[in-house]
């Protein structure tokens, strides 16, 4: 009877607790996006680039570039202008490309899912190859198996990889021919691809095989290979690196020494019980490198000419096209914050402790 009595307490006192944790999620999330959004205002007011004489060029009369700074809203307040810029990109207005004379927001939609394929190709790369690695390398310490993956990820660390993407296309698509160029697609099936494909994710993979165009697919993914396996290299050799460190010291535990003495095979012991654990902090790592082959495929993007958000934000920021570098920017940042914020969650349901 006391037990029914004390269990709606408990539920609102749970409810209570759950509640409070979600309003501190919700204020952090606010804090963050503001800061983010204070930073890229104060950069658009620092950089020593005039955004009217980028509009209005340098031939305008004194009359024609009042006239365009008013329009812009640069002849109000400091304070006033930051309230403006906040309000807009809260309804997903990140203002106008100068180079492009469109919304910036649709200038995004267009190239970041190019972005969002490159990067997620290549993450699956960097963990089926990079956790693999590591697992081997801290069951074998010392051995010729530990010293490869070793030196395999100090050369991903170490090699730029602009270079590596340079000597890729000589290599494989230059002398080999065994992949495709720079592009997503040849210009033969990119006309294909505008004309006969319905766009519904805007990644090149999925929506010609939701299309059942195949041919498209094949050439689609002979152009992704060689710039996802660079960047899955690098992100291979970061996962496989914190890998071989976090089984290395969950090898040394306890409960590992309990298992082996009552018999359970290694097998077991290393991909079941020890890798269970491994992979709680693993997927902050995980989501880690996805989000920074997100913001950091610059270099990549521009060696293989790939239509993505780096090469964007790249070419905007060489045209002082301000508005587009900045709302990259910005969406870049709402990225790093929710795959911080998805993999907390992830990492919340794999570790009942953390709840």
């Amino acid at each position: 009877m006391a037990s029914t009595d004390t269990a709606p307490p408990r539920r609102r006192s749970r409810l209570v607790h759950n509640l409070k944790r979600l309003g501190a999620t919700v204020l952090a999330l606010a804090a963050t996006f503001l800061g983010l959004m204070l930073i890229t205002f104060v950069i658009g007011r620092v950089v020593p680039i005039d955004p009217v004489l980028a509009v209005v060029g340098e031939r305008a009369t004194t009359a024609q570039y009042e006239a365009a700074r008013e329009a812009l809203g640069l002849d109000r307040p400091m304070w006033e202008q930051f309230v403006i810029y906040v309000r807009d990109a809260l309804t997903g207005d990140l203002g106008t490309s100068i180079r492009t004379r469109t919304p910036v927001a649709e200038d995004i939609a267009r190239y970041f899912p190019a972005t969002l394929e490159l990067a997620t190709i290549a993450t699956i790369f960097g963990v089926l190859l990079g956790i693999p690695a590591g697992v081997l390398a801290a069951t074998r310490p010392g051995t010729w198996i530990d010293q490869l993956v070793r030196l395999i990820g100090l050369m991903g660390y170490s090699m730029p990889v602009f270079w590596l993407g340079l000597m890729g296309l000589l290599l494989f698509y230059g002398i080999l021919g065994w992949v495709g160029g720079p592009g997503r697609l040849d210009a033969g099936f990119e006309m294909m691809f505008e004309f006969d494909v319905p766009r519904v994710t805007g990644m090149i993979l999925i929506d010609t095989a939701l299309a059942g165009k195949w041919d498209i697919f094949r050439n689609a993914l002979s152009h992704i290979i060689l710039p996802a396996g660079v960047l899955g290299y690098y992100s291979m050799a970061y996962i496989s690196r914190m890998t071989r460190s976090f089984m290395m010291n969950e090898l040394s535990q306890e409960y590992i020494t309990t298992a082996r003495v009552k018999g359970m095979p290694e097998w077991r012991v290393i991909w079941v019980h020890a890798l269970k654990n491994v992979m709680v902090p693993l997927i902050t790592v995980i989501a880690l490198s996805y989000a920074n082959l997100l913001e950091g495929s610059v270099l990549t993007e521009t060696v293989f000419a790939w239509p993505g958000l780096g090469l964007y934000i790249t070419t905007a920021l060489f045209s002082a096209d301000m508005p587009a570098v900045l709302g990259g920017t910005v969406v870049v940042g709402i990225v790093f914050v929710a795959l911080n914020m998805f993999s907390d969650i992830l990492y919340r349901l794999v570790d009942p402790r953390a709840r």
